[in-house]
């Protein structure tokens, strides 16, 4: 007779095993549970926060500064002919085109003009377009432009979840293709935070920096954002805009 199979080593090993599968297997879902907690605080917790924000701070901004806006679009339309608000597309979060709004600064036909002042670019490498003079601007434009008025339509832009308060400007098609062919890398990673309002290459110069330093700057802020950071621009957006820095 064969009586391996009801042997007292063979049952005490049965019974020495299953305690040891039950402590292994309650440590896997222990660690992933950590990982899980671990995950939500570090990345759906804080974007969680920062949406309700936007979202907070794009209503109130929009209830408050209603009488400015409804002021603006008045003068726009005795200032020069054309429609108030100027429509243009933008490279957002990931790659997304949106279309992003603005008060128009501009006459009607400034993208057509864009190519015959190529020559004129005052920008350091040619990715962004700047002209100090520019001729396309009207004289409420140049006004609205220095005191970044401009872009108080791009609140609805954040209420639809193109764009955030902070983060790095969404460029438009030109000037983001340029950043690709000459900076791919740099151009990747400052799409993967949503496009703001305001960001750090407007509190740390605007105009007054080439495109190197606003993609170093735009990394930066990708790599290492927090709501804190958020609320310091916020903060240095406003002196910035007081005192009309970089802006033409």
């Amino acid at each position: 007779m064969n009586f391996l199979s009801s042997s007292p080593t063979s049952s005490l090993g049965s019974e020495a095993y299953e305690p040891v599968t039950i402590i292994r297997d309650e440590l896997q879902l222990q660690s992933s549970f950590r990982l899980r907690i671990a995950w939500f605080l570090s990345f759906v917790l804080p974007y969680s926060v920062k949406r309700s924000m936007d979202l907070a701070g794009a209503l109130v901004g929009l209830l408050l500064l209603a009488p400015v806006i409804l002021a603006l679009s008045l003068l726009i339309r005795l200032d020069s002919p054309g429609p108030v608000l100027f429509r243009q597309l933008r490279r957002g979060y990931r790659g997304r085109l949106f279309w992003v709004l603005k008060f128009r600064t501009m006459v009607v036909d400034a993208e057509q003009r864009l190519h015959d002042l190529e020559e004129n670019n005052e920008s350091a490498g040619g990715v962004l377009f700047k002209l100090r003079d520019d001729p396309r601007v009207t004289p409420l434009g140049r006004f609205l432009r220095r005191s970044s008025l401009d872009e108080l339509p791009q609140l609805i832009n954040v209420l639809r979840g193109e764009m955030s308060l902070v983060g790095p400007r969404p460029l438009q098609l030109r000037d983001s293709d340029r950043l690709q062919a000459l900076d791919y890398v740099g151009y990747a990673r400052r799409l993967q935070v949503m496009p703001g309002l305001t960001g750090p290459w407007q509190v740390g110069g605007r105009s007054e920096i080439d495109y190197t330093n606003m993609v170093k700057l735009d990394v930066a802020y990708a790599q290492s954002w927090s709501l804190i950071g958020d609320l310091q621009i916020i903060l240095r957006t406003f002196v910035v805009v007081l005192v009309g820095r970089g802006a033409y």
